[in-house]
């Protein structure tokens, strides 16, 4: 048997971790510690509290060892972890799957309350990435039905484990390209998060982001590309009176408020995030 040096204690990694996240430059190092520890320990955040003085294992340590060495080189947390939560539910993520957002969740929240009054709704999840929108709308409505799009194997195969996961039976992949116009039928509600991020603000993006695949964020030209081909070529399988929803960019909101309105929908509207942005454009036929 190897003999260790030191034994920390739940509360001196903690302390050490939210330290060393700060001075990697990371904002919430508060909450990002406090993740990690629950992530090696396995313990939720009460039973920290009363085991703080533990000893770490050697196993817990090696391991705190190895995720602060993929953290302080801004490798994302959510990758680091294996899964993350989203909305009420949670979700497998890795390399080659867009992390799911905190503002991605008021596109849910409007959307799921869009259908709270839709008996057996169709719904269409384009660019579906991991699955968390569509599949957090068919976990909050059994009896509808929700297709998800997604184009790239990657994404698609953490798809099919959140479906897994959250046992969402009620929804359907497609593999398809969304420029192209898969995922025909009729619907109550389409709702996408598309790639709207233009190349010329890829400096802008912070250190973790450009671990995520590009196809997910970057978009030619303006970035609203997606937007303009969806609101064109999916309104035919819009039901009347069905609802399209977006998550938008920042100062993208009039935009693409504006390609709604030339493509004929009517009581469009936008949605704030958590920090006050318009962050949601949704339209009826």
């Amino acid at each position: 048997m190897t003999e260790r040096g030191a034994v920390m204690t739940i509360f001196e990694a903690y302390n050490n971790t939210k330290k060393r996240l700060a001075a990697a430059g990371i904002e919430d190092s508060v909450f990002e510690a406090k993740a990690i520890i629950r992530h090696i320990t396995g313990l939720s955040n009460n039973e920290i509290l009363t085991n703080y003085m533990n000893n770490l294992t050697e196993f817990q340590e090696n391991n705190l060892t190895a995720i602060m060495r993929q953290r302080e080189i801004r490798y994302p947390l959510q990758y680091i972890l294996g899964n993350w939560g989203f909305y009420k539910y949670k979700f497998k993520v890795g390399v080659g799957v867009l992390i799911p957002r905190n503002d991605t969740e008021i596109l849910v929240e409007t959307a799921s309350e869009f259908l709270k009054d839709k008996k057996n709704p169709q719904v269409l999840d384009l660019c579906a990435g991991s699955g968390c929108i569509g599949i957090s709308l068919a976990k909050d409505y059994p009896d509808a039905a929700v297709v998800m799009v997604e184009k790239f194997e990657e994404a698609a195969r953490y798809i099919k484990q959140n479906i897994e996961l959250n046992e969402a039976y009620n929804t359907l992949l497609l593999m398809g390209d969304v420029l192209e116009g898969a995922g025909s039928g009729e619907y109550d509600l389409i709702v996408s998060n598309p790639p709207y991020i233009p190349k010329t603000e890829l400096s802008l993006m912070n250190e973790e982001t450009k671990f995520e695949p590009e196809t997910a964020l970057l978009c030619e030209g303006d970035g609203l590309k997606f937007y303009r081909v969806i609101a064109e070529k999916y309104k035919a399988s819009l039901k009347n009176g069905g609802m399209l929803a977006f998550e938008v960019g920042f100062s993208q909101a009039q935009s693409v408020c504006d390609i709604l309105k030339q493509n004929g929908y009517s009581d469009i509207r936008t949605v704030k995030d958590y920090n006050g942005t318009d962050r949601v454009v949704c339209a009826v036929k």
